[in-house]
């Protein structure tokens, strides 16, 4: 067992199961000897790999959005161009390449990145180089100004509590000690949640139901400032809409591993729900677009037009690894179509170019 996992079995020890949300919160950032404050967890010798990382075309197509949906909104000035969970920054600087094609817009941005580990502030800075960045902890120290945002596999990372249905109630799945002392998922006593009363309705005794509760008040932070000041959010991630079932997990080196075996040494994330987002939105005085694929986002903003002119000139070995990019990227059996993208615009405008608005039923 790592340090970690000792930290955390001297806890349960002493003050019983605690959360899975508490649990993760302990692995991903835990000071010490959380996963994102000890490591640079992207690429090919880390554990996992994001679109950015695939291809520059990704960042690209989001470029092209935000810049087209900043013109449609009488192009203000200055602006917030802000990214939460930017991981190395690569997306970020994708992003201020492709806007230099709209006039006036690199100049009336404020680049303003969301991050807590200072280790990827350090590497963020490194790929960013030459850019004024101001970095927050938290999406609610933003300014008060009109925002333009990007959110790509950020809400996947945040703590999840999961319940598991039991006649009229739940149990709360939680994270105690086995017979031997290992850490291990157990269930907490049945209990009664009002914030779970609408999902009787819809689930049978065994399912499972995953609510993140740092997802709302991130969306609402994000949605409020759009309704008040104008711009527009672009939120990607894996996942889909309305929880239903276990979709909690582990990756190291590309792999599935046991997410109880080793804390703090590798990435937990779960499945976005995209519905309570849209709904937070709303809520927060925004409009939220309809959810859609992400394959079907990149292509209705030109991708395979931007893939077919990068690959003149690419042969061999250069060109299938392009071409695979933009199969990963787009196709259904990939990413196409596991990753979905909504977005946030103010109430009575249009979506950002690409995205639907919601249709009445």
């Amino acid at each position: 067992m790592n340090d970690l996992g000792r930290l955390l079995v001297t806890r349960i020890r002493a003050d019983g199961p605690m959360r899975l949300s508490d649990y993760m919160a302990e692995c991903l950032i835990h000071p010490a000897h959380g996963y994102y404050a000890t490591r640079d967890p992207f690429g090919a010798r880390g554990d996992f790999t994001t679109a950015p990382e695939i291809s520059q075309m990704f960042g690209e197509m989001l470029g092209l959005c935000l810049a087209q949906s900043w013109l449609d909104q009488g192009a203000p000035s200055p602006f917030t161009l802000a990214e939460i969970g930017p991981g190395r920054g690569t997306l970020m600087a994708d992003i201020l390449r492709t806007i230099r094609a709209a006039p006036c817009m690199p100049e009336a941005a404020r680049v303003h990145l969301v991050e807590a580990s200072e280790m990827l502030r350090a590497r963020q800075r490194e790929t960013l180089a030459g850019t004024g960045i101001s970095f927050h902890d938290r999406v609610e120290t933003l300014p008060e100004a009109p925002l333009f945002l990007v959110a790509n596999e950020f809400f996947d990372a945040l703590p999840i509590r999961q319940f598991q249905r039991q006649g009229n109630g739940w149990r709360e799945r939680v994270v105690g000690l086995d017979e031997e002392g290992n850490l291990a998922p157990a269930l907490a006593p049945l209990t009664r949640y009002e914030f779970l009363e609408h999902r009787i309705a819809d689930t049978r005794d065994g399912d499972i139901v995953e609510v993140c509760p740092a997802a709302i008040p991130t969306a609402s932070g994000i949605a409020g400032r759009i309704a008040r000041h104008g711009g527009a959010a672009l939120i990607v991630d894996y996942g889909g809409w309305h929880s239903l079932g276990d979709t909690f997990q582990a990756l190291k080196a590309h792999q599935p591993v046991d997410p109880f075996a080793e804390p703090g040494e590798a990435d937990l994330t779960a499945h976005v729900d995209f519905e309570p987002l849209a709904e937070a939105a709303r809520a927060a005085g925004a409009e939220a677009s309809a959810m859609v694929p992400q394959g079907v986002l990149l292509e209705r903003l030109g991708i395979t037009a931007r893939a077919q002119r990068l690959a003149q000139g690419l042969e061999g070995e250069r060109l299938r690894s392009h071409s695979a990019a933009h199969r990963r990227l787009t196709h259904p059996d990939e990413m196409g179509a596991l990753f979905k993208v909504l977005a946030f615009h103010p109430k009575g405008s249009p979506p950002p170019p690409g995205l639907e608005p919601v249709t009445a039923p």
